[in-house]
């Protein structure tokens, strides 16, 4: 989906509007209240990391799993990756197979994320938590989940686009929080800011931590034309790199978060690719979202979260995963 203007503009339109719905955001945000209070979480033998965020649409949780798992990797860590499967048709608990599965059963996310670690998808997050200690995993990273209850955490990371900060600050669907800012901030061991501007919170006693999404492989673009299109959170972000990275483009096509694309669509990106002699350019993530056979000619611009201070990020894992000099084996 892709966010409402409501939930970020100021005029006298969005702000009756949000008005109004606010008494729907009030239930909601005490629905979250009741489960956080009353729902027994499962405590499962592996450590549990869970990176998820306070605000409905994409801020990046993405690129700081994948991080995550590689710290993982390095420090010895069995780690597996545990999706929602946003998107997809399997409810699991089920292991994600990049080479069979697609993103209609498991989402985008998840097979994203398959090509270089290990997935599993379930709805029911204790089920796949049990699924990953039958497949030898010591730590599972719980991608999203941050408001489900349903498995215990040892370490939470809140992610927050500063550029876009918590919208009009109100509760779902009158505004784009899942709960209110407080009360999520408490739960949370780290809060990973990214983008330049700062961002008003109320007292926060845990790790606050600077990362930004650093384009990988990117000095052949510089002088090329492209026509570039993107189905996630903020697509403007991904175009706004593009630029900064010395990218001519001549046509820019936003598309709804996690869209799947239809054959129309792509055969008329490539006419105007072709007529504008330019290539076609996209994301990783919505790359997998296109079949195979039709993604000929269609290039992407691979990135990664950087910390800015990895040191401290390595302090919140320590709780977790100790560094080991035994190289980590491949869950499953």
């Amino acid at each position: 989906m892709r966010a409402p203007d409501l939930w970020v503009s100021n005029s006298a339109a969005a702000r009756f509007t949000a008005a109004v719905l606010s008494p729907l955001g009030w239930a909601y945000g005490a629905t979250v209240r009741y489960n956080a209070a009353h729902t027994k979480p499962y405590r499962s033998a592996c450590k549990v990391i869970c990176v998820g965020n306070l605000t409905s649409g994409g801020t990046g949780k993405t690129p700081v799993v994948a991080a995550l798992a590689a710290l993982l990797r390095e420090r010895g860590a069995r780690g597996c990756i545990l999706s929602r499967g946003y998107g997809g048709k399997t409810r699991g608990p089920a292991w994600v197979d990049p080479r069979t599965d697609t993103v209609r059963e498991v989402g985008d996310e998840a097979l994203l994320l398959a090509r270089k670690e290990t997935v599993i998808v379930s709805v029911n997050r204790a089920a796949g938590a049990r699924l990953a200690e039958t497949g030898g995993a010591d730590v599972i990273l719980m991608d999203d989940g941050y408001q489900n209850f349903s498995l215990a955490k040892d370490v939470s990371f809140l992610v927050v686009d500063s550029d876009v900060g918590f919208g009009n600050g109100r509760l779902l669907p009158a505004g784009p929080l899942r709960e209110r800012i407080g009360e999520g901030l408490k739960r949370a061991d780290g809060l990973i800011l990214f983008g330049t501007r700062n961002v008003a919170l109320p007292p926060f006693e845990g790790v606050i931590l600077r990362a930004q999404i650093s384009p990988v492989d990117s000095l052949a673009l510089r002088g090329r034309r492209f026509v570039a299109f993107a189905g996630i959170g903020r697509p403007e972000k991904f175009f706004l790199t593009l630029r900064q990275l010395g990218v001519e483009l001549v046509q820019t096509h936003s598309f709804a978060d996690h869209h799947v694309y239809s054959c129309s669509e792509l055969e008329s990106l490539s006419r105007q690719a072709l007529h504008a002699r330019a290539a076609l350019m996209t994301t990783e993530k919505d790359l997998v979202r296109i079949p195979e056979e039709q993604r000929g000619g269609i290039e992407t611009l691979p990135v990664r979260a950087v910390f800015e201070h990895p040191e401290l990020v390595s302090v919140i894992l320590n709780k977790v995963a100790p560094v080991s000099n035994v190289s980590s084996a491949r869950v499953r």
